[in-house]
């Protein structure tokens, strides 16, 4: 594209942009608002955009950017980017500002680019479509306001189009999803066949590849990729950091998934292998082929020594627990919901719900822990079944907040599950804290 085939926005797109914007923010009258337009510049298809603001009934209409197809610069005129406001343009021109700014002396001037490019509605999208290159990118489906970019991804993957077209637009401009639909025609015809639960579901791009190469529900994967998310950002796993490498993690992540284990049992299996001291430098230690199986003979261990230990305060630790059960009692939540919230009324109630669940409460000194008054221990039931086991959660009485929640074998609740959990009961339980402090 050239500045000297800048041509003035034609009439008829004027008119469109008005209407357009009469109908959108015509109450908007003091803020600029921004349209853009696709036409051609030297051959090049482009897209230009305009400044659009009115005093009363007077509309005012500028070109301020114009961004090229295959350039790697763009040309903007009387517009600046202001780090705090955004992107600012000049109206001393059109007599709708009293000062001329500095940037306000209708030069075309070069920039990068990805620059100065506002967010700015296509007024004549199909203008795209009746060119012959683009007659099929089904840029109309795309739910982008990144046009250019959809095109200039569309002429290297043309198989753009068939993802827009499925449903599968928010993964249509993903490189790795675009490469492995290139090379593999498998992995399109799966992508096709799952459309369905993709469409509905925001995955991320790594959980489909994954469950792709690995034969594993969406669901799955997604939790293995949340997991890593929540072990490298989180701070709640130190036991586990300081035994895996930081470059380990991949692996060790990818271990447990393949072990349907979860962070919160292995730091579990860590501390008994600890406690009985095992030696985690060993690699079948640290990581047995059998992880479920390894990990319920050394909890089992665990709990046998300890017992020994512990024989002669059990009594005193069911009395402690009774006392705390009794003080934080209110915290309980029996409503009109369709959950109800009990709490532990003693260590052999933790021992059965562990035994039930298949998890460690009953088993890793949370009894410790609750009649320390460091976190207690609540019992997620369903309102019909009230003595059945269902849903485990620990909530800390330090900083007020949920620390784990798990059902069979650390399995994660359903989102109804955590909804009450996080948006029902915890602001209920905080509020009851309030007036035992």
């Amino acid at each position: 594209m050239k500045i000297e085939n800048i041509k003035p926005i034609p009439k008829y797109i004027e008119k469109m942009i008005i209407k357009k914007d009469k109908s959108s923010y015509v109450a908007y009258s003091g803020t600029t608002r921004y349209y853009s337009y696709f036409t051609k510049n030297d051959k090049e298809l482009v897209k230009i955009t305009v400044a659009c603001r009115n005093r009363g009934k007077k509309w005012y209409c500028k070109q301020v950017a114009i961004h090229g197809i295959h350039s790697k610069i763009a040309y903007v005129k009387d517009i600046q980017y202001c780090w705090i406001g955004g992107y600012v343009v000049g109206w001393f021109e059109e007599g709708l500002s009293k000062v001329k700014k500095y940037y306000e002396d209708g030069i075309w001037y070069e920039a990068d680019d990805k620059y100065f490019d506002p967010f700015a509605p296509i007024i004549n999208l199909d203008y795209v479509l009746k060119l012959k290159e683009y007659k099929y990118s089904a840029i109309d489906r795309a739910y982008t306001d990144k046009y250019l970019k959809y095109l200039r991804l569309y002429e290297k993957y043309p198989q753009m189009e068939l993802l827009v077209k499925f449903g599968l637009y928010q993964y249509s401009m993903s490189k790795i999803i675009l490469n492995k639909t290139a090379k593999d025609k498998k992995f399109c015809k799966w992508l096709i066949d799952n459309r369905q639960e993709l469409s509905i579901n925001n995955y991320y791009v790594s959980t489909v590849i994954l469950s792709y190469k690995m034969n594993k529900p969406f669901k799955v994967v997604q939790q293995y990729e949340e997991n890593k998310k929540h072990f490298c950002k989180k701070a709640n796993f130190e036991r586990i950091k300081k035994l895996i490498n930081k470059k380990d993690y991949d692996e060790f992540l990818l271990y447990l998934f393949k072990n349907n284990a979860s962070l919160s049992a292995y730091q579990d299996y860590i501390i008994a292998c600890n406690y009985l001291n095992i030696d985690m430098s060993i690699e079948r230690n640290k990581m047995p082929r059998d992880f479920r199986k390894w990990h319920d003979i050394r909890i089992d261990q665990y709990h046998t020594q300890k017992a020994i230990k512990d024989k002669e305060e059990r009594k005193a630790l069911y009395e402690k627990f009774d006392k705390v059960a009794n003080k934080y009692l209110s915290l309980q939540r029996i409503a009109k919901e369709n959950f109800v919230m009990v709490i532990a009324k003693s260590p052999s109630d933790l021992l059965k719900e562990g035994e039930i669940l298949d998890h460690c409460v009953g088993r890793m000194n949370y009894d410790q822990k609750f009649a320390r008054e460091e976190s207690l221990i609540f019992f997620i039931r369903n309102k019909e079944e009230p003595l059945k086991p269902f849903v485990t959660l620990e909530y800390s009485l330090k900083s007020k907040k949920i620390l784990q929640c798990y059902g069979y074998r650390d399995s994660r609740p359903s989102q109804e599950v955590l909804d009450y959990a996080n948006n029902v009961w915890l602001p209920y339980a905080n509020r009851k804290i309030k007036k035992i402090a």
